[in-house]
């Protein structure tokens, strides 16, 4: 009799779940994987950027969130399956990176799926890009209402209230870059 591992053995049993999450490849070799778990996380993030449960009494269409949500990613029209409310806060290439993991989990053939140490890598990334963004707006953000102080506050000479250090950046290159401008003096 040969030795048993754990990788060449499973356990039948009757799998207890709710309609929408249990894996395709269950259904045909009534056997579940690791890869059955990724299939179910992958539903989670459909309903997380979808903002709707895995089934649902919708239309035809759209009954099943994952067959919904792969028609419309095949498509190119990502835009009519995500929530209302993350619409204009979620940066492009983050979305892209989520997009593309739970597109990945939820592939019918769980040989396609990636590990979860890889999902767990890139939604690492995804959030760095969308924290980057965030970043990015926020800096823009400062910058402009910096500069439109500046214009408002202007009449010849700068303000003297510092707003931001981009302010004081400006007021120390103007400082020294048109000192004569400022100083009308001779030499």
């Amino acid at each position: 009799m040969g030795t048993i591992t754990v990788s060449n053995t499973h356990i039948n049993t009757v799998v207890k779940g709710s309609s929408g999450y249990l894996d395709p490849e269950y259904y045909k070799r009534q056997q579940l994987t690791d890869k059955s778990d990724l299939y179910s996380f992958g539903i989670v993030l459909c309903e997380v950027l979808c903002g709707r449960p895995a089934m649902t009494t919708a239309e035809n269409d759209q009954v099943s969130l994952v067959r919904w949500a792969k028609k419309c990613h095949g498509k190119g029209e990502l835009y009519q399956i995500i929530d209302p409310n993350l619409k204009g806060k979620i940066a492009t290439q983050c979305l892209l990176k989520y997009v593309s993991i739970a597109m990945s989990c939820i592939d019918d053939n769980g040989l396609n799926r990636p590990s979860m140490k890889d999902v767990v890598r890139g939604l690492e990334f995804a959030l760095q890009l969308q924290q980057k963004n965030e970043e990015y707006d926020h800096c823009m953000e400062r910058i402009f209402q910096d500069e439109t102080a500046l214009i408002k506050d202007h009449e010849g000479s700068f303000c003297s209230e510092q707003r931001s250090a981009a302010n004081e950046s400006i007021q120390w290159l103007t400082g020294t870059i048109f000192s004569d401008i400022i100083d009308p003096v001779g030499r």
